[in-house]
């Protein structure tokens, strides 16, 4: 399994960000992310500068958000709907996603979700609870 550095995935959102700049090829995974980085053009001053982006720190106690995870849980939300994994995932999403009017805004509140499981897998050191997860969107999708 490949497991990118966090300088990788700087370099690969700030690549995307790059390549649409001067209208580049983009292969597919980075089509992916460059609609997710479109989405946000809050972020792109920090996807421009790599050499910048290499060097931050997003501490949590900044209380900035790190652009770089925001889009890495956009990117892996729309690979798990993409391969319908956990089964059923692609399903929940959907149906938040018209529930709240905006794929965006849902994929926003899975982020939440999957932030849950893979803090409670590291806390618990247990692998990551996918039913759990599912569990926890299905339950934003059909709630009010």
């Amino acid at each position: 399994m490949y497991q990118p550095s966090q300088h990788d995935v700087r370099r690969f959102f700030c690549g995307v960000l790059a390549k649409q700049r001067t209208g580049a090829v983009l292969t597919p995974i980075e089509a992916q992310a460059a609609t997710w980085v479109d989405a946000h053009p809050e972020y792109h001053a920090e996807l421009a500068d790599e050499a910048a982006a290499l060097a931050r720190d997003y501490a949590v106690e900044d209380g900035r958000t790190n652009p770089f995870l925001h889009l890495s849980m956009h990117l892996s939300i729309t690979e798990q709907m993409g391969i319908d994994q956990p089964h059923g995932i692609r399903q929940a999403v959907e149906l938040l996603a018209a529930r709240r009017g905006s794929l965006h805004e849902a994929h926003h509140e899975v982020m939440e979700c999957l932030g849950e499981m893979i803090w409670a897998s590291q806390r618990s050191g247990l692998p990551p609870d996918g039913q759990a997860y599912l569990a926890a969107v299905r339950a934003r999708a059909t709630r009010d």
